[in-house]
């Protein structure tokens, strides 16, 4: 106690204050042991998603391979934010040091420009799972898989360490207090007692770029597995091509809805209030979403899940 009541009365200097989510909570425990919940159920959802696909032969195709490295970009992605919120919370101090800071954009934009990528690559997959069936695994083999994936990795990358050192580098002389949860580029540009309306210009060009690139592989991927699948004349192939492609349209739909409104709708647009609340829904919940919506109705998953819950409880068993 002694400490925390020491550390609270130090002059951080060039810290930033982050405000998060419970500074105007009426029940900042509830909603603070909510959140870590929450925290634990997507760690728990996308780590046994990838433990499943890397342990199951019968998932070591290319579309568990890049499902499993969106688990792997989910587990990160809640990672960055969300333990040095909630220990923010617990321990009552919620200042954090301007390299801290700079990281922790840096992995948080690596991260959402990577995902977006990944998705693109995804619908690539699709499309050719089923406009070239009998190609396919000549087309995407394992080596073109991991390509693709570090590409995704790379882009995203590129993204974090363009806009990161540039948002450090700009004088803070305003407030030190963050209207987020996390140090979003956005929230902090606000701080900076200089005029930031080009490098906001700037950015939003290259956020559209880094969105639309994504978007139109998506929107072109599709567009031709539509048409292949409405010159199928089995109705089985129309069912078995809308359960393949409609978990990934559904992930695609709420991540992009999210980063169109973050990062391509005016300035105008956005408080701080909706800002955050919307940064909730992509970085807190959305890595929740995903695995159950590549798990629940998914039959290969859902087995494997079953198989290896069956092989652990025999060996319990067997073990007494």
């Amino acid at each position: 106690m002694k400490q925390t009541m020491w550390l609270e009365n130090q002059t951080f200097g060039t810290d930033f204050i982050l405000l998060g989510l419970f500074s105007q909570s009426k029940y900042p425990t509830l909603f603070c042991s909510l959140i870590f919940i929450i925290f634990i159920v997507a760690l728990t959802g996308n780590g046994t998603l990838v433990l499943l696909i890397q342990s199951n032969p019968h998932l070591h195709t290319p579309m568990y391979f890049f499902i499993s490295q969106l688990s792997l970009m989910d587990m990160m992605y809640i990672s960055v934010t969300v333990p040095k919120m909630l220990l923010d919370q617990v321990i009552g101090i919620h200042h954090i040091s301007a390299p801290s800071c700079g990281i922790q954009m840096f992995l948080h934009l690596t991260l959402v420009g990577a995902e977006f990528f990944l998705l693109a690559a995804m619908s690539y997959d699709r499309y050719m799972a089923i406009c070239h069936p009998l190609r396919y695994p000549i087309l995407m083999n394992r080596r073109v898989c991991i390509l693709l994936a570090i590409v995704c990795w790379l882009f995203g990358s590129i993204d974090g360490f363009t806009i990161t050192p540039i948002t450090m580098n700009f004088p803070f002389c305003k407030s030190r207090e963050i209207q987020h949860f996390f140090c979003e580029v956005i929230a902090l540009l606000k701080l900076s007692c200089s005029d930031t309306s080009l490098y906001e210009t700037v950015m939003y060009m290259c956020c559209v770029l880094m969105i639309l690139i994504p978007v139109i592989v998506i929107l072109t991927s599709y567009s031709l597995i539509l048409h292949t699948v409405s010159r199928m004349n089995s109705a089985t192939g129309h069912r078995k091509a809308f359960v393949t492609c409609s978990s990934h349209i559904t992930v695609v739909i709420l991540f992009y809805g999210a980063g169109v409104y973050n990062y391509m709708l005016p300035a105008s647009y956005h408080t701080s209030e909706k800002d955050m609340m919307l940064s909730v829904f992509y970085t807190i919940l959305t890595p929740v979403i995903n695995p159950v919506i590549y798990s629940v109705r998914n039959k290969d998953v859902t087995a494997a899940l079953k198989k290896m819950l069956w092989s652990k409880w025999i060996l319990a068993n067997f073990q007494k």
